[in-house]
């Protein structure tokens, strides 16, 4: 599988308001309920997305192998991938570099450029993303 941000980086986004609009091919985690290590991937065949009155729901068609019918969506936590965490940055993005540590993402921010650096591209953009969030400048 592609390499991904990890679930704690995700939650920490997720705590700082980044905004989930499931749909086909996103990739999720469930954390707390002994699923940490699983990755899923949303699906029109598999794992399909139901809006009820409740709220949306994950649901789970023909998984035999344990018992999950659906999970509430604020029980997942999504995975972006690279090209959604570059996306969300939107007009602030400037570049991705390889450093000498990993990678670093530059953004234009009101008081000039910002870098973040991390191991990977994913986690780059995830730190440059959390930083805008915080900013509230997104």
């Amino acid at each position: 599988m592609d390499v991904m941000i990890s679930i704690e980086t995700a939650l920490r986004l997720r705590d700082a308001g980044l905004v989930w609009k499931p749909a086909p091919g996103d990739r999720f985690a469930i954390p707390d309920r002994d699923l940490d290590d699983d990755v899923f991937v949303l699906s029109d065949m598999t794992i399909e997305l139901h809006e009820l009155p409740d709220g949306p729901v994950l649901g789970f068609n023909g998984t035999t192998e344990w018992a999950l019918d659906d999970v509430a969506q604020q029980e997942a936590v999504w995975l972006p991938r690279e090209d959604q965490l570059r996306a969300s940055l939107g007009g602030t993005f400037r570049s991705l570099a390889r450093t000498t540590d990993g990678y670093a993402v530059t953004t234009e921010l009101p008081g000039g450029p910002a870098e973040a650096v991390a191991a990977s591209p994913e986690e780059a953009y995830a730190a440059a993303l959390l930083r805008l969030i915080r900013l509230g400048t997104r």
